[in-house]
This record gives C-alpha cells, sequence and structure tokens, in this order.
C-alpha cells in the first residue's frame, strides 16, 4: 500500500469515521463510538507493515470494529421503521444506514489487502483502492448528504440524501458486473454530490455565522464540484476506452482532494454548526 494512500485511509479510520458518528446524533452508536480507537489504532498500523500475518490480524481488529458498527443497522431498523415509511425523513435515515455499513466493506479490501490475497478476483492494487473508496465516498459522503437533508428539506436534500447510497451501490455492484454499471453508479454518485455542493453552498454555508465555518463549507463544496468531475471522466474512461486519468493520477487527486477538501472539511464545519446549535440550546 503506497504511502499516500495509506495516509488518507489512516485520516477515514482515525478522524473522519468518529467524529461523523458524532455528527450522527445516534445515541446507541455512542459506546463505538467511545471505542473506536480501540479498532481502529491497530488497522492504522496494519497500514505500515509488510503484508502477512501480522497486519492481517491487525486489520481484523479494524474489520471486528467495521462489522459491529455494521450491526448496528439492522436493529436501527428494527426499532424505528416508522423512519423509512416517511417520506421526509427516509432519506437521511437511508444514507446513515449506507454511512454505518460502508465501513465494513472497506475492512473486508484491507484485510485481503493486507494478508496479500485477492478476493473476488480483485488484484491487491485494486483492494489498497477500494479502503479509502469506501471510507470516503462510501461512509464520509453518505453521512453528509445525510446531515443536509436534514437541514434542508426539500426535494433537492431527499433526492441528495438517496443518490449517494444509490450510487455507491451501483459502484459496487459494478466491480462485479462490469464497467457500465461501475460508470451509471458513478453518474448516480456525482448527481447527488453535486446536489450535495449546491446545498452547502446556498442553504448551509449561510448558516455558519463565524468566517471559519463558512470557508470550511465552501472549501467542501468547490472540491465536490472538481474531484466529481474527475470521478465521471474516469468511469466514463474505462467504460468507453476513451483517454483517462491513471487510477495513481486519481488518487493523488480525486482522492486528496475528497479526503481532506470534502471530508475533513466538511465535518468539521458540521462539528462548529453543532457546538453552535448546542450552546444556543444550552444558552436558551
Amino acid at each position: 500500500m503506497s504511502v499516500l494512500v495509506g495516509l488518507v485511509v489512516m485520516l477515514g479510520m482515525l478522524v473522519i469515521v468518529p467524529a461523523g458518528l458524532r455528527l450522527a446524533d445516534v445515541p446507541e452508536l455512542d459506546r463505538i463510538r467511545r471505542l473506536w480507537l480501540v479498532f481502529a489504532g491497530p488497522g492504522a498500523v496494519s497500514l505500515w507493515l509488510p503484508r502477512g500475518q501480522g497486519a492481517t490480524v491487525l486489520a481484523l481488529c479494524y474489520g471486528l470494529g467495521a462489522a459491529l458498527l455494521a450491526l448496528h443497522a439492522l436493529p436501527r431498523l428494527v426499532r424505528r421503521p416508522a423512519l423509512l415509511r416517511s417520506l421526509r425523513t427516509a432519506p437521511a435515515e437511508i444514507a446513515l444506514l449506507t454511512a454505518l455499513v460502508t465501513p465494513s466493506i472497506a475492512a473486508t479490501a484491507l484485510v485481503a489487502e493486507r494478508s496479500g490475497h485477492s478476493l473476488f478476483g480483485f488484484g491487491l492494487g485494486i483492494l489498497a483502492l477500494t479502503v479509502p473508496h469506501f471510507h470516503f465516498a462510501g461512509f464520509a459522503a453518505a453521512l453528509i448528504s445525510g446531515l443536509v437533508c436534514r437541514l434542508v428539506d426539500s426535494a433537492a436534500g431527499r433526492f441528495a440524501a438517496l443518490s449517494v447510497p444509490l450510487g455507491t451501490l451501483l459502484v459496487l455492484i459494478g466491480y462485479f458486473v462490469g464497467d457500465w454499471a461501475e460508470l451509471a453508479g458513478a453518474v448516480v454518485l456525482t448527481a447527488g454530490m453535486w446536489t450535495v455542493a449546491l446545498l452547502t453552498w446556498r442553504t448551509v454555508r449561510p448558516t455558519g455565522r463565524d468566517r471559519t465555518t463558512g470557508l470550511l463549507l465552501a472549501a467542501s463544496a468547490a472540491v465536490l464540484a472538481l474531484t466529481m468531475v474527475l470521478a465521471l471522466s474516469w468511469a466514463l474512461g474505462e467504460a468507453t476506452g476513451l483517454p483517462h486519468p491513471t487510477l495513481t493520477w486519481m488518487a493523488a487527486t480525486h482522492g486528496v482532494g475528497n479526503a481532506l477538501g470534502f471530508a475533513l472539511c466538511s465535518v468539521l464545519a458540521w462539528q462548529r454548526l453543532s457546538d453552535r446549535t448546542e450552546q444556543g440550546g444550552s444558552t436558551a
């Protein structure tokens, strides 16, 4: 696993996921959020070890944490089915459930890659890139789209919250059935993320009354507008044979941009918005 990919994955494991779990405002996730570094710490160490038994065991620790997170999805469906029956609440809830499940996909790829074995016919290079993809295009994108949907009660907000999980699912299916399905997923995911960017710029950003929050939200929206063009061009090139960026170039541009410019800026901005809301409530 390259140094660049390893650093991006560490950001997802150690910062984005635990910060995102706090933003989700789901009380039943508090325990696993507090314990998250117990699982993510060994997983992060595994990135820097040679492939083999030691790296695999540490990656399995992260896999256990990701599995425990995913297992929260089914009980939540059972306990709160009304959320999925309401047109207003279902899209944000589906986005949250997607965020809970996607780290387990990343962890599965990580365990296989660290053990040095291909998985479902995918080589080690693809598996290594699958790990950051499902932390950022999976967990972070689904979570932020759900938060936007909660705040922006509109058809556009609901579209964003639904299209991100659907696009992520189609991209995953495309891994198995072919490039055209992956292209369809990229189109849907791009449409959803552009909608997130637009709503962040027009509606969420004005709610950030301090300059820092506004700049973080503006940066996340601007980066999404650019990085998703790269994702779409890559998927189109893979499906049609047209010239397109290499995977290495995509990791250095699309991957780093989404990790730092979108995911990190977004969770920092939404945390500031959340803290301000809590302070306002306590003051009231």
